[in-house]
């Protein structure tokens, strides 16, 4: 267990824009910083993250919450590991117990997996730098790359032997179980019924030199194996298998790497395999990812979408799929993403070039042969078409459709430009098949939608759920208020019964002031009503502030964003980020409450207080009047009067505070 200490510590230190900033570009926007989800596909900025508050909001998940939160949301940590995370990012020494083999065994399913591929890289890299046949067959192959020591272990390279079950015995040895090893593709278990235990195993990546593959926080995911002898039978790269950590259409090799320079630079080179990845590293330009030579998936651009908007593909100079691998750039412009192409001279690749040039050399090469996607794909498709019609008219349709993929109408019309003075053809022509096509994708979604498998009937909310709804929102809006406000001293009023005027006038209401802190008002007035929470959540924190007013005279937010329980930590930080949109946060924020301000805080509680009065009101007239178990009617209906009396009375005090 780590110690309350060490968790204090690190909440102490952290800044969640940091944490964040690592995983999201974030830009300033006034005292926030403002970046595009990273838990949805969206175009326009709605996730936010406040240093003020030391919390972060997405407006268009609805996910909230502090560091730690957005560490379990988006790299799937338990609390724990994303303590020691940021222990370990911030050299914060964990004070904990030395876990027993029965906590061990308790470790959740992917826990066990990352265990277990976090020892097969030690255990690959320690058998290229250690074992003879490692650094005779693996560390000779990546020496002769070029790659140096420094980069060796910056990739955490390894190497499997060459040996059927060397890997697995070591990992079995060490206690690690085999259905871990089998479920992370590291084992390969088979039927075996002359083996004593009915199966046999071994090793998937036997005889190759071994490549990590990180998740963006540095959680090893699965590995890339790359044969060295010649074997006809066995493929050159072989890849883990997809499962509950690792899917290869998730991630791209060096993001882990490349992250930081990516949102430095604010562009991002994508290369197609491993060793172009570290070539290029270690030449300098470390913001380079591949998609480990498959074809480029949504997923795969949305990483780098939330690094930079700006993505330069490297092709090889004698790549012969470039044709097949440039639909992927339509795929990166759907994203409103900018996309510039690169090709390297006949018979060099990425890797190979790095290697022939100085790093300035490189870097200048880079700057200079980049060009517009319309560019490349024109000069590219017309050495097909050259005097041919029908080809030519092909390719205008080909370049139309990748046009019509972005997002942004003023950069649409630009490229249509661009591509009518490079092809000579007018303008209107190209507008006009632009039209066509988004008509056609108009129609196709229109025809996806009537001949969708019918869903069943979505029911109405019945009063009883809607009265529920609301007295969570009135729930919601006091704990916001406590939250925010509860420490703030202000003038409410009251209203008392004046002297009776007439018999057959209402008794006029009188107002009185008096002073009081926000926090006690709520107090007093829930009790006096003997009002619980209905929202267990909504409950828990209630008693926790009220706890607090007893012990500090005062309400201690960052507790609530920090709070062990997540649940609440993201509720809070949700209220809080809400809140964002609302001025009388700046007032809090600034100290500056001025009178009129004062009033309008004085009338929030007021209403909150009311309004939840109100509702409690309408159940219990609603309970009573579908009562039919009772015998003595005239007294319900008597009570429904009174009641519906007093819910008058709380309309006409609602209508009345100022």
């Amino acid at each position: 267990m780590i110690s309350r200490e060490t968790i204090d510590r690190v909440f102490e230190t952290a800044r969640v824009e940091e944490v964040i900033g690592e995983f999201v570009q974030l830009k300033k926007a006034g005292s926030n910083f403002k970046g595009l989800s990273p838990f949805s596909d969206e175009r326009t900025p709605s996730f936010m993250v406040s240093p003020v508050k030391q919390i972060w909001k997405d407006f268009s998940t609805g996910k909230g919450g502090n560091a730690i939160s957005f560490l379990m949301e988006h790299e799937h940590y338990s609390y724990p590991e994303a303590i020691r995370y940021l222990a370990k990012k911030y050299n914060i020494e964990i004070e904990e117990t030395e876990q027993t083999n029965e906590q061990k065994e308790q470790a959740d399913e992917r826990e066990s997996m990352f265990l277990v591929s976090e020892f097969a890289r030690d255990y690959f890299h320690e058998i290229l730098v250690e074992d003879n046949q490692g650094k005779a067959i693996g560390l000779s192959y990546f020496k002769e790359r070029g790659f140096t020591d420094e980069t060796i272990r910056k990739f955490q390279l390894g190497y499997s032997l060459n040996e059927w079950e060397a890997f697995t015995t070591a990992a079995l040895n060490k206690g690690y179980n085999l259905k871990y090893l089998e479920s992370t593709g590291l084992t390969i278990v088979k039927q075996d019924l002359l083996s004593d235990t009915g199966t046999k195993q071994f090793d998937r990546f036997k005889g190759r030199v071994m490549f990590p593959i990180h998740s963006m926080s540095g959680r090893v995911l699965g590995f890339g194996g790359r044969i060295l002898i010649s074997d006809k039978k066995a493929a050159k790269y072989l890849n883990s298998p997809d499962s509950d950590i690792y899917h290869k259409s998730n991630i791209l090799y060096g993001i882990y790497y490349a992250k930081q320079a990516i949102a430095k630079e604010d562009n991002c080179y994508l290369v197609e395999g491993y060793t172009d990845v570290i070539s290029f590293h270690q030449s300098g330009i470390e913001n380079t990812v591949a998609s480990s030579g498959t074809a480029l998936t949504e997923n795969q651009i949305r990483l780098i979408n939330r690094l930079t908007k700006n993505v330069t593909i490297l092709f090889d100079g004698d790549a012969a799929g470039i044709r097949a691998s440039i639909r992927g750039i339509d795929l990166i412009l759907e994203q409103g993403m900018n996309v510039r192409v690169l090709m390297f001279p006949e018979g060099d690749d990425p890797d190979s070039f790095a290697k022939k040039v100085s790093k300035e050399e490189l870097k200048e090469y880079l700057q200079n042969n980049s060009q517009d996607f319309i560019n490349f794909k024109v000069s590219l498709l017309m050495k097909e078409a050259q005097n041919d019609p029908v080809k030519k008219a092909g390719l205008i349709r080909d370049i139309v459709i990748s046009i019509s993929k972005i997002p942004d109408r003023i950069q649409r019309e630009v490229y249509i430009q661009e591509c009518s003075r490079i092809m000579d053809i007018s303008e209107n022509v190209l507008f006009s098949e632009l039209a066509q096509l988004d008509k056609k994708e108009k129609r196709d979604a229109t025809k996806k939608t009537i001949y969708q498998k019918p869903t069943a009937p979505v029911l109405q909310k019945t009063p009883q759920f809607e009265k529920i709804d609301e007295l969570k929102k009135y729930e919601r809006e006091i704990i916001k208020i406590l939250l925010l406000y509860g420490n703030n001293e202000v003038v409410f009023e009251n209203f008392i019964a004046g002297e009776d005027v007439d018999d057959n006038e209402v008794t006029p209401l009188k107002k009185e002031y008096f002073k009081n802190v926000v926090s006690n008002e709520i107090y007093l007035n829930l009790q006096e009503d003997e009002v619980e929470f209905t929202d267990e959540n909504f409950k828990q924190i209630y008693y926790e502030i009220i706890h607090q007013l007893n012990q500090n005279k005062s309400i201690l937010v960052d507790t609530f964003i920090n709070h062990s329980n997540t649940e609440i930590a993201n509720l809070v930080t949700n209220i809080l980020m809400d809140d964002e949109k609302h001025t009388l946060s700046d007032w809090k924020r600034k100290n500056i409450i001025t009178k009129s301000k004062e009033n309008d805080l004085a009338k929030m509680v007021l209403d909150a207080i009311y309004n939840l009065r109100r509702v409690l009101i309408e159940e219990k007239i609603n309970s009573l009047i579908s009562n039919e178990n009772t015998n003595d009617r005239e007294h319900v209906l008597e009570t429904v009067v009174n009641y519906t009396s007093l819910k008058l009375r709380l309309f006409e005090r609602l209508n009345r505070v100022v």
